[in-house]
Order: C-alpha cells, then structure tokens, then sequence
C-alpha cells in the first residue's frame, strides 16, 4: 500500500480510482491530475515509478484535499449560521438547503446536515423569543 498525504492507496487499483481515496478528489479531477503528470489510464499504483510518485505527491500538496478543505467547508456553514442568513438557519436545523421540498422526503439533508454543524441554537422558541414586536413589547412590560 502506497501512503500518500495521510491517505492510504491500495496497489492493485487504477491509479485515477485509487486518488479517489482522497476527500475532495472525484472522477473528474483526478483523471485531470492523471493527464496532467502523463500518468498512462491503465497504470496500477504498485507500477508507479519514484519520480511520478513525488510529481504526485507535490501536486497533491498544493490542492486543498483532506482536512484543509472539511475545515474550509465548516467554516463557511458556521459564516452563514453566525450572520444569520437563510442558508444558515436551515444548515441549524438539518433541512434541505437549496430549495428541495421538505414535505416528504428530507432525510439526507437532515442526516448530512447536522453532521457539519451542532444543532443548537436555532429553536422556534428562540426565534419567537428574539422577535421584534416581543422586544418592543419587552419595554413596555
């Protein structure tokens, strides 16, 4: 097995589908990478040669693979959350954020989700709570 950036990659995989190991790398992108390092479609990963493994490991040092690009996702769900938008608010509660309909099917979103973010904060009660009219009415009680 090949240890590439943290990654295990098995050596009797195509080399485009063993880069598929990465997060954040697909189909697409890594057969780019394959064209790129003049990497042939049908090479295994234990065939690679020692200069085409370093060509690989530095390309893929320079992408934002792995943790950089979970942190990198995390931190823009938690910017939407924190400025209180529409794609915030729905990341909170654990419902489709792009415009899919709730009525039946709703699973993944709630499961994919909440996976990102804790769900606190963001309950009918506090939204009640925080109204305009109940701070107007606050001063006045």
């Amino acid at each position: 097995m090949l240890h590439l950036l943290g990654v295990n990659l098995p050596d009797r995989k195509i080399v485009s589908t063993a880069l598929q190991y990465f997060y954040g790398i697909g189909e697409p992108t890594a057969m780019k990478l394959c064209e790129k390092l003049s990497i042939p479609p049908r090479i295994k990963v234990h065939e690679l040669s020692e200069p085409q493994i370093n060509e690989l490991t530095n390309t893929l040092a320079n992408m934002t693979i792995e943790t950089d690009l979970k942190r990198q996702v995390r931190e823009q769900v938690m910017h939407h959350r924190n400025i209180g938008n529409y794609i915030g608010k729905r990341h909170a509660m654990s419902l489709p954020v792009r415009g899919q309909r709730t009525r039946n099917n709703a699973k993944n979103a709630k499961k994919l989700n909440g996976r990102w973010v804790q769900r606190r904060g963001y309950s009918m009660w506090t939204q009640l709570q925080q109204g305009p009219l109940n701070n107007f009415l606050d001063k006045f009680i």
